[in-house]
């Protein structure tokens, strides 16, 4: 499966509607800001989860590499 997340994407999306939401009158400055500063956090600790390494695990324990599986079996 792919997973294509876009955690700047995601960002600037949610920025716009309370911008929206301000200049509809819906959100005083204050909240603005205030709703502002959780969505900065939450993308940080978003791309904090992102930013790992990804690494291919080695072959499980009883295994030969590249034979597919456990059982040492070929298919």
């Amino acid at each position: 499966m792919t997973y294509n997340f876009d955690p700047e994407q995601w960002l600037e999306n949610q920025v716009r509607l309370l911008e929206s939401r301000r200049a509809s009158g819906e959100l005083a400055e204050a909240d603005f800001e205030r709703e502002r500063a959780v969505l900065e956090r939450r993308y940080e600790e978003m791309v904090a989860r992102l930013d790992g390494s990804f690494q291919i695990p080695g072959p499980r324990a009883g295994s030969r590499e590249g034979d597919g599986g456990a059982s040492g079996e070929k298919p």
